[in-house]
Order: structure tokens, then C-alpha cells, then sequence
């Protein structure tokens, strides 16, 4: 069944119960009782902004979006951007996209505005909805964004090139808007890239949802009594999917903004959450606070705290230890996916497997795996080939693009690109990628735009970006710099140079020296890693 059907199944099911709670640390609602009646260390502070919404409110408002969309002349297939910050508003609009029987096609909200007009056009998008923190972006292409579509603002003070979505939505029906979906329809587009960093497409269909939600309940054993804590971007395939199991089980998730350790420790106490899916950086950063003696966990309510869950990059097996060390009671798991298989899970490790940390798993749950060589043929236990995964959630294709499509798709599996090894016990360890996307701190980074951009620079020759092991971060970005003849240039140059970038693109090690490149011209990246110690630092940490 399409996995709207657990949305209006929740709604009959628990009208009453809570669904959903937005949480924003920084924005004090001095309306509300302060901290000190939770005993918590905030006691001085008033408690931060907070709303929450029902199932059966959660329901009803993906039932009047759905309604008003169609009612604007959506129709089955058209497709739908919805370019906001995690919020209240997210999910039951994401919602009424696919009980309309539109095609659902979140943005990752780092996009520039030159971005989300490439990804809009690429997507063929009739529908943008978009927040406040996004109006100077989408003005600076409003004149063509607006052309043949609909452009709905969620927040106060609507600018004029858009409609308020709160007025759009104000009188439509709360009824089930009854467009028949079935899990073969198409249902969303996510956004990748590969090394050049142009997204590309990606199609699912409606199955590929259903299998995302359902995988991820049975993965974690989430149920009624649970409340999953959501902290990562709701654009994000692994958000997402992690959060309906939630959705399947029918139980509470709370949506943080913030990523301070006290802010998580007290957000889990005092919402009393039994799941957390953290990001390296954010589990280091919990444990950094920990040694120092900033936060002591008697100070919070954490005994209901059952699993800690880690994905979106490599997991270092040295903090795993270490949390072990304070949280002994505590659950772990780890999951591997890409957004053509609709996010994590494809491979993954199960709670019940702590004792092989490092790997990213086994075949998740309606899963298959193999490792090839250059042929596509399967290489023997134990040595190193591409992975590739078949299953109910491989995508469709790369929408617009059947030449990508035909690369990754050959006969119902789905090429990586990443390199892995299968150990004697079944379970598959992750050893290099093939492409060059650096992830830091759960985001990719794309080398190509950075060098391009630094070829900008009038002493510049030529530039090189490659990943380099960060303890935090799991991987920093580093620049590798060769400038032209006569000049002399320093790091603070190119640091000042810099800061037109976003913060999370800007090179963090500036290395002064030749860019070796191939015959083809080609820049040799393996050759600066081992350069650098990349290799050897990558190989050492995951074999700790």
C-alpha cells in the first residue's frame, strides 16, 4: 500500500495522541513554564519555542494542502518542490503532495539560487513551496520560476511574487481528497550528484516510500511507546525515512533545531525520547563535552534512552567504543543507503551485531547485495569490488537523464560506486569510493566547485580538492593549490578568497604545490591522497 495509507490509518487509529513536536532551543517562548520544573540545568532560561500537532491534525492538514493543490489543477504526476527548514509544516505538506498524487521533490535548503533554478527546471517542477529564510533566493529568479509556476510561501509577511500557503489552505476540505495512488505510481524525486557536482534527478515510486517506512520499523523494532528524536534536515533521505518508522509504528517524534550537546541531552530528557540518529560530528562533539566535564548525565533524564543510531558517512569504530564507555546500555546501529535507494538500509548492521562495528552490514530487510569487478561479475569473499544492491527500493531512474540511468541500472541492480569488501561472516565493510564527493559531517561537498571557484583567483593556476580524515567531521576538506609563476601567495589570501563560499564549503587545510594530473589531463586524486595520508589515516581508523 502507499505509505499515505499510514498517515490516514494513524489519524482514525490515535486522533488524540501527539505526532509531532517542533523544538527550537534558540527561540524562547517566555510564554511557557521555565526549565527548573524539569530539574534540568537550564533553570534560569525559559523553556524554548515548542509546538506540537496530533495524528488526526497531522492528517487533516495533509488533506487540505492535497485538496488545495488539486483544486489549483495539480494533477496526478505534476510535481511539487518544497524548499524549507525542518518545521511543523514540513511533513504534513510533503504529505498532502502525495495524497494529491503528485510527485513530491524536496531541496536541500543549502541550495544557492542559481541551484534551485537548476534543480526546479531539471525536476520540471509546477509547484515551489518555500519559507521565509528562502525569499531572497527564490527572488533573485523569481521572473522565471514564476513562469508556469505555482509559487506558495509558508510564513508571515508573503512577498508579492508568491500566495500565502495559510490563506490557500484556510478553506479547503479536511476530507481525504480520494485520488487513487497505488505503490506503482511515481511518488518523489530526490536530488544527487556525482564528482562534478551537478544533481541529477532521481525518480521513485510510491513502493519505494513504502519500503523505506516499513524497513525502518522492523530495522529498529519502533513502536507505540517510542519517540524517535529527528535533528538532520527533512530534505534528507535518511531523515525522512528513519522518522516513518515512526509513521508505521504510530508513535510520537519530536523535530530539534540544534545540535549543541546540552541542547540534544536535554531535548532527549525532557521529551523522554527513546531513538536518536545522530551524525558523527554531533555524537563527537556529545562525547567531547562529556570528557571536559561541560555536561554530566546525572543532570538528565536518560534511562528511557534505548538506541543510538549513526548513518550518512563513515563511522569511526574508536567513538563507538567510547560511547559505549558512558551510554553501556545503550543499543547501536548503523545503516548504509544512497537516494537511488531511497536512503539508509540497503545494507545494514542490526542492534543485535555491536560486535562488528566498522561494517556497515548485512543485506537490509528485502535486500540483496553483491560486490563485482570491472565486469560486473562477483568477485570471491573477501576481496575488494564495487557493491551493488537490489530491491523493492531501487529508484526508477534519473529522471531526464537515460544515459546516468543506464550506467547505474543493469538488470534490476543498482551500481554505488562505492567499494566494499564481504568478510567470512557475511558482513560488508566499506573500503574507498569511486567518486570524489567528500562527506563532511553528514553533508557532500563537491570538489569541482571548489576548484573551480579558487581557479578564480587572479594567482591561482590550478587547484585540486580532495577529503582528508577529520576526527569530527569525518572528513575535512582540503585545497591543494599550485600558483602561477612569478607570484607569491599566502594562506590568509586564500582564506580571505574564501569566504564568498558557504561556510561548510570552504577548504579547511590550504596545502601550496604542484597538482599532478594524467596523460588525459585528469587530475590523479588517489596520487595526492597518498600524498597526504589519506589512504593510510582512512585504512588505520577503520581497522581500530
Amino acid at each position: 500500500m502507499p505509505v499515505t495509507e499510514f498517515l490516514s490509518r494513524n489519524g482514525r487509529l490515535y486522533p488524540n495522541e501527539v505526532a509531532l513536536v517542533e523544538l527550537n532551543p534558540d527561540e524562547k517562548d517566555t510564554r511557557r513554564t521555565t526549565w527548573k520544573e524539569y530539574g534540568l540545568i537550564e533553570s534560569n532560561r525559559f523553556e524554548p519555542y515548542r509546538r506540537e500537532i496530533t495524528w488526526s491534525v497531522f492528517n487533516e492538514k495533509a488533506n487540505r494542502f492535497a485538496n488545495m493543490l488539486l483544486g489549483r489543477g495539480i494533477k496526478k504526476g505534476d510535481k511539487v518542490a518544497v524548499l524549507m527548514y525542518n518545521c511543523l509544516e514540513w511533513l504534513p505538506i510533503y504529505f498532502g503532495v502525495l495524497k494529491s498524487g503528485a510527485i513530491a521533490v524536496p531541496f536541500n535548503f543549502r541550495y544557492d539560487a542559481e541551484e534551485i533554478l537548476y534543480c526546479a527546471e531539471l525536476a520540471q517542477a509546477d509547484v515551489m513551496v518555500f519559507g521565509p529564510a528562502f525569499i531572497g533566493r527564490i527572488e533573485a529568479n523569481a521572473e522565471r520560476l514564476c513562469q508556469g509556476r505555482l509559487l506558495i510561501y509558508v510564513g508571515d509577511n508573503c512577498p508579492s511574487f508568491a500566495e500565502s500557503y495559510h490563506e490557500l489552505v484556510a478553506d479547503c476540505s479536511s476530507q481525504e481528497p480520494g485520488v487513487e495512488i497505488s505503490e506503482e505510481d511515481f511518488g518523489a524525486i530526490y536530488f544527487s550528484s556525482g564528482t562534478t557536482g551537478f544533481p541529477k534527478a532521481i525518480l521513485h515510486k510510491h513502493q519505494s516510500l513504502t519500503q523505506a517506512a516499513e524497513m525502518e520499523q522492523k530495522h529498529h523494532g519502533t513502536g507505540r511507546e517510542d519517540t524517535f528524536l529527528c535533528i538532520p534536515p527533512l530534505y534528507h533521505t535518511g531523515a525522512k525515512f528513519h522518522w516513518m518508522g515512526s509513521l508505521v509504528a504510530g508513535s510520537r517524534a519530536v523535530l530539534l533545531k540544534g545540535t549543541r550537546p546540552e541542547t540534544i541531552l536535554s531535548t532527549v530528557s525532557r521529551e523522554h525520547c527513546t531513538i536518536v540518529w545522530l551524525l558523527v560530528p554531533w555524537a563527537q562533539d556529545i562525547l567531547d563535552a562529556l570528557d571536559r566535564g561541560e555536561l554530566r548525565l546525572g543532570d538528565y533524564e536518560l534511562a528511557q534512552w534505548r538506541l543510538m543510531h549513526i548513518g550518512a558517512q563513515p563511522v569511526p569504530p574508536s567513538l563507538i567504543r567510547r560511547w559505549k564507555e558512558y551510554f553501556p546500555d545503550h543499543a547501536y546501529d548503523t545503516n548504509y543507503g544512497l537516494s537511488e535507494s531511497t536512503g539508509p538500509g540497503c545494507v545494514h548492521l542490526g542492534m543485535e551485531n555491536i560486535h562488528k562495528v566498522g561494517a556497515i552490514g548485512v543485506p537490509g530487510w528485502r535486500w540483496e547485495c553483491r560486490i563485482v569487478d570491472e565486469q560486473g561479475k562477483e568477485v570471491p569473499q573477501g576481496e575488494v569490488g564495487e557493491l551493488c544492491v537490489r530491491g523493492p527500493g531501487v529508484m526508477t531512474c534519473y529522471y531526464r537523464n537515460q544515459e546516468a540511468t543506464e550506467e547505474t541500472l543493469k538488470e534490476g541492480w543498482l551500481f554505488t560506486g562505492d567499494m566494499a569488501r564481504q568478510d567470512q561472516d557475511g558482513f560488508y565493510f566499506l573500503v574507498d569510493r569511486k567518486k570524489d564527493v567528500i562527506v563532511s559531517g553528514g553533508e557532500n561537498i563537491y570538489p569541482v566547485q571548489i576548484e573551480d571557484f579558487l581557479r578564480r583567483f587572479h594567482k591561482v593556476k590550478d587547484a585540486a580538492v580532495i577529503g582528508l580524515p577529520d576526527r569530527r567531521l569525518g572528513e575535512k576538506t582540503a585545497a591543494i593549490i599550485e600558483i602561477k609563476e612569478g607570484m607569491a601567495c599566502t594562506r590568509e589570501e586564500i582564506e580571505a578568497f574564501c569566504m564568498e563560499l558557504p561556510r561548510y564549503k570552504r577548504p579547511r587545510e590550504i596545502i601550496f604545490n604542484e597538482i599532478p594530473r594524467n596523460a588525459t589531463g585528469k587530475i590523479e586524486k588517489p596520487r595526492l591522497r597518498r600524498m597526504y595520508g589519506a589512504d593510510q589515516l582512512v585504512e588505520k581508523e577503520n581497522m581500530s
